[in-house]
C-alpha cells in the first residue's frame, strides 16, 4: 500500500510540475507576442512617421520651389504672399488637397495645356535654380509659413495673383499689392 501510495505521489508530482511548466510556457509565449505586437506597432509608428515626415519634406520643398520661381527676387511679405495663394489653394475644395498637386496642377484653356503656375509649364516642368541664394530665402520662408504658421493677414483669402505688368481681367476681388504681384480673391469666399 505505500508503494502505491508513493506511485501515485509519484504521478501527481510528475502531473503538478508538468501543469506549471505548462503554465509558465503559456504565460511566457504570451508574454512575447505582446512584446512582438508592441514592437510592431511602433514600428509601424515609426513608418508612420517617417512616411509623414517624408511627406511634409516633399511639401516643404513644392512649396519653396513655387516661392523661388514665383517671387526669389521678391521681398520677404512678398515671398509670404505666394505661399500663402499656394496654401489657401490646398485647403479650397475647387483645388487639390497637396501642396504639390497645386503647384503642379494644369488645365486646358482653349485647347492649350496651362499651368496654374506658369514657372512650371516653362522649361519643361523642372527648371533649374539659377540663384541658391535666392532659393535658400525661398525655402527659410516656406519652413516660416508651412511649419510656423507665419501669414500675413492681410493674405487670409488669397488665392490668385499676378505679375503689375499683367492685366488679366479676372473677376476677382482686388485684396493688395505686393512687390510686383497684385493679390486677389474670389468675392463671397473665405479660406481661412
Amino acid at each position: 500500500m505505500e508503494k502505491y501510495l508513493r506511485i501515485g505521489m509519484l504521478v501527481l508530482g510528475v502531473f503538478l510540475v508538468g501543469s506549471a511548466i505548462q503554465a509558465i510556457t503559456k504565460n511566457r509565449i504570451a508574454h512575447y507576442k505582446q512584446v512582438e505586437l508592441a514592437t510592431q506597432d511602433k514600428i509601424a509608428a515609426k513608418n508612420r512617421e517617417l512616411v509623414a515626415l517624408r511627406d511634409r519634406e516633399r511639401q516643404l520643398e513644392c512649396l519653396a520651389r513655387n516661392i523661388y520661381f514665383e517671387s526669389g527676387s521678391e521681398s520677404f511679405e512678398g515671398k509670404v504672399a505666394v505661399a500663402q495663394v499656394t496654401l489657401n489653394r490646398s485647403k479650397h475644395p475647387r483645388f487639390p488637397n497637396d501642396i504639390c498637386q497645386v503647384v503642379y496642377q494644369k488645365s486646358i484653356f482653349m485647347e492649350k495645356v496651362v499651368c496654374k503656375f506658369s514657372w512650371y509649364c516653362e522649361n519643361g516642368g523642372r527648371p533649374k535654380i539659377k540663384h541658391p541664394e535666392l532659393y535658400k530665402e525661398s525655402y527659410e520662408v516656406a519652413k516660416k509659413v508651412l511649419l510656423e504658421n507665419f501669414k500675413l493677414s492681410s493674405m487670409k483669402d488669397a488665392m490668385y495673383f499676378h505679375a503689375v505688368y499683367v492685366s488679366p481681367n479676372w473677376g476677382k476681388e482686388r485684396i493688395g499689392v505686393i512687390g510686383n504681384h497684385v493679390f486677389y480673391r474670389d468675392r463671397n469666399v473665405n479660406t481661412q
